[in-house]
């Protein structure tokens, strides 16, 4: 009877010992640790998420011709309509050019556009992040921001040597300063506990008693400039409602975010250039 009593007891005291020792280990030995086994685990990850893409590159490769041909044509409106685009933004760089120059001013910081393919998504209570495919071999540094088409993506947490791991804006570890879209005071955002099939929401505080916002007229929250990280006006989320805060002096309400932030395939990095 003792015999079988030690064996069952023998797992549970292995990994007693396992977490007694892991918890008296230095900080530096731990940290080593858990980057060498990132790294080792960085291609199999890359390369499931290779496998991915093929994967849909031949199940695209089934449609029909006519299907083919539909989508081509609405390819070509789409590139007409973003070469138009180019065009406008061309001529308005011109011109920030030229006022620059007029008054003087000081350019604006300036940013090279990385595109990296999300490799893994990782939701839970406490963090909502993705590994993307691009990292210190593309020279992009910690704390850079991510954006895509909707706005704004999160920022670089990690780098590691071909992938980084980027903080989404949903996650509850994430603040920053916005603006309410027309006004020009910072008010406070914070990612919220998010469920894992809910649409991603974020928290607003500290928002003028002034500002008045209602289901039937929201107001996008977009980036303020402030803190070094995101530039100015890049699109948060939307805000349908504010409530009056606890101490009276402030309001708080909840942001949409973009429902496409947990489906997302690829998304910007914004490199800092080096000033020259």
């Amino acid at each position: 009877m003792p015999f079988f009593r030690f064996v069952q007891t023998k797992p549970f005291a292995t990994f007693g010992v396992m977490v007694l020792v892991w918890l008296l280990l230095p900080v530096g030995i731990k940290s080593f640790t858990r980057a060498s086994f990132f790294e080792l685990t960085a291609p199999i990850m890359v390369a499931v998420s290779y496998a991915r893409d093929l994967q849909g590159y031949w199940s695209l490769r089934l449609h029909t011709k006519s299907q083919l041909i539909e989508a081509g044509r609405d390819l070509a409106r789409t590139n007409a309509t973003y070469e138009l685009a180019v065009q406008q933004n061309s001529e308005l760089q011109a011109e920030i050019a030229r006022l620059e120059g007029l008054f003087r001013l000081p350019a604006l910081n300036q940013y090279r556009y990385e595109h990296a393919r999300v490799a893994r998504r990782e939701f839970s209570a406490w963090w909502q992040q993705i590994e993307i495919r691009k990292g210190r071999n593309f020279g992009i540094p910690v704390d850079a921001p991510v954006i895509f088409s909707g706005g704004v993506v999160g920022r670089v947490r990690a780098v590691h040597a071909t992938t980084a791991t980027v903080e989404l804006i949903s996650s509850p570890t994430l603040r920053l300063a916005g603006v309410i879209e027309g006004d020009s005071r910072p008010i406070s955002f914070q990612g919220g506990n998010n469920a894992s099939f809910a649409p991603p929401r974020g928290i607003l505080e500290f928002v003028p008693l002034d500002i008045n916002i209602t289901p039937k007229a929201p107001k996008r929250l977009v980036t303020s400039g402030l803190g070094g990280v995101f530039p100015p006006g890049l699109i948060i989320g939307k805000v349908t409602g504010l409530t009056l805060g606890n101490d009276g002096m402030f309001q708080s309400g909840i942001v949409q975010l973009d429902e496409r932030l947990g489906a997302l395939t690829e998304v910007t990095v914004l490199v800092p250039l080096a000033n020259p």
